[in-house]
Parts: structure tokens; C-alpha cells; sequence
């Protein structure tokens, strides 16, 4: 069951579903038992309580003739779900070159996801190299658009965090 109710302390109305002891508002919390709540329809079809309630407000707001002129809930629904636009049309539509903005969601601002995270590439320069200098591995990265410092700011942590040890300048993972 549906009942459509107010709140007699800020003159809410929202919906309620089944029958509680108590009720809260949504907007000011007041809470009540449901019995001294003021309701204004009591039925089994959610669709009747959104639409009595949806009434309500328009009324309040003295739009109660342009709501009369609209369709119920159930048409409107099946309106929008036979109506919506995908994302290629849209694009279309918005004169986007669509195989473009497909390409470009593609893309890794980062850089190529085939290489990996900067970090992946730093570990990935550690696991390759036969016992990398820390020059060897700015290179190894340098060559996959990783920056010198974030190699330096990286293998120090890396050293820090016992995962790869240095040893007269020459890492190696543990």
C-alpha cells in the first residue's frame, strides 16, 4: 500500500510504502507515528500516489491546470524509454566526428597504456635489466615517457619500502 502524506511542521508531502509506527520527513525530520500523519490518499498503485502527489505540488504552485494537461507517469515512462538518443547519434548529431571521440577515449593522456603506469615501467626497468644502474633506468623509462626525477622520486621509495635493495649503485628488486 501507498499513501501520500504531509508534514505538519514544514508541509512536505512525499510517499510512503507499507505501513511503519513511525514515519520521518525527508526534508525536516520530524518524525510521527503514522497514524497522526495526514494522508491524503491511501492506494495500491504507486503510479495513482505519484500522480496524486505530483498534482499536489502543481496546485501549490499554481500550475494545476498546465499539470492537467500532461500525460499520466505510465505514458510519460514509455515515452522516454522509446525516445532516448545514443551516444553515437548524439555525437552525430552535435556534428562530432564520432570514430574521432571514440579514438580520443582511447588514448591515455599519460601516455600509451601499453607500456604501463610510470611505476610499472620503473619495476618493469628493475625486473629486465641485469643489475641496473640508476642511469640504465632513467633510460629504460626515459624511452617510455617517463621523466628522470619521477625514476629518482620512485626507486627511492621503492628502496625505502624494502621492495628493491641498492647496492654500490645497483638495484635490483627483492
Amino acid at each position: 500500500m501507498y499513501a501520500v502524506v504531509g508534514c505538519s511542521e514544514c508541509s512536505n508531502l512525499w510517499i510512503i510504502e507499507g505501513r511503519s509506527e513511525t514515519t520521518q520527513c525527508p526534508r525536516c525530520g520530524a518524525r510521527r507515528p503514522y497514524e497522526r500523519r495526514k494522508k491524503f490518499v491511501e492506494t495500491d498503485d504507486a503510479n495513482h500516489a505519484r500522480e496524486v502527489r505530483a498534482s499536489m505540488l502543481a496546485n501549490r504552485q499554481g500550475q494545476g491546470e498546465a499539470f492537467a494537461e500532461l500525460e499520466s507517469f505510465e505514458v510519460l515512462e514509455s515515452n522516454v524509454a522509446d525516445g532516448v538518443v545514443d551516444d553515437t547519434e548524439y555525437l552525430a548529431e552535435s556534428g562530432l566526428d564520432v570514430d574521432e571521440v571514440e579514438a580520443a577515449g582511447d588514448r591515455d593522456p599519460r601516455g600509451s597504456t601499453r607500456s604501463g603506469s610510470k611505476k610499472e615501467i620503473v619495476e618493469r626497468a628493475l625486473a629486465e635489466l641485469d643489475s641496473p644502474t640508476e642511469d640504465e633506468i632513467i633510460s629504460y623509462a626515459g624511452e617510455r615517457g617517463v621523466s628522470a626525477g619521477y625514476v629518482q622520486r620512485a626507486l627511492e621509495k621503492l628502496t625505502r619500502q624494502g621492495t628493491v635493495s641498492e647496492s654500490r649503485g645497483e638495484y635490483r628488486l627483492l
